[in-house]
């Protein structure tokens, strides 16, 4: 397991795999002028399912594996806004035989350190049963893509 989710310096840029524009809707703002806090989680089921569906073929609606959260975390760092147009960063920092935890790092666009980071920990289960499974072959090879090759 990655020990650098103890790590409170804020992440960079550098330390991420894959990344995923996601834009700030009018509706994410709260009374106060900025992004709701409860919406950084949408972000992160964001930039992890599109990931997960474009690249390891994750079938939402019809797959015998699904992935349920069983873990999340974030810490804030700066707010967003709305309109505003967010740099999602992702790696993974631990890989199991039915879990995998993946790191986040959220970005504005002109600054190279993140504006929150958090994780959360998908476990791969049966859609019926909802026992544990094993990751599928191709999403694990996606995911093993997201492992940082120099232990950012």
């Amino acid at each position: 397991m990655s020990e650098r989710h103890l790590d409170h310096r804020p992440q960079t840029r550098m330390d991420y795999v894959h990344f995923l524009e996601v834009p700030t809707r009018w509706l994410d703002n709260d009374n106060y002028g900025h992004v709701n806090n409860v919406v950084y989680y949408a972000y992160f089921d964001t930039v992890v399912n599109e990931y997960l569906i474009r690249e390891g073929g994750l079938d939402i609606h019809r797959g015998n594996v699904i992935g349920v959260v069983v873990e999340t975390m974030c810490r804030f760092h700066r707010s967003f806004t709305f309109p505003e147009i967010i740099d999602a960063g992702m790696r993974v920092g631990a890989l199991g035989t039915s879990s995998v935890r993946y790191e986040i790092g959220l970005f504005h666009k002109k600054r190279d350190d993140a504006a929150g980071v958090g994780h959360f920990v998908h476990v791969f289960v049966d859609r019926h049963t909802r026992r544990p499974r094993p990751i599928p072959d191709r999403i694990r090879a996606s995911l093993e893509r997201l492992i940082p090759k120099t232990g950012a």
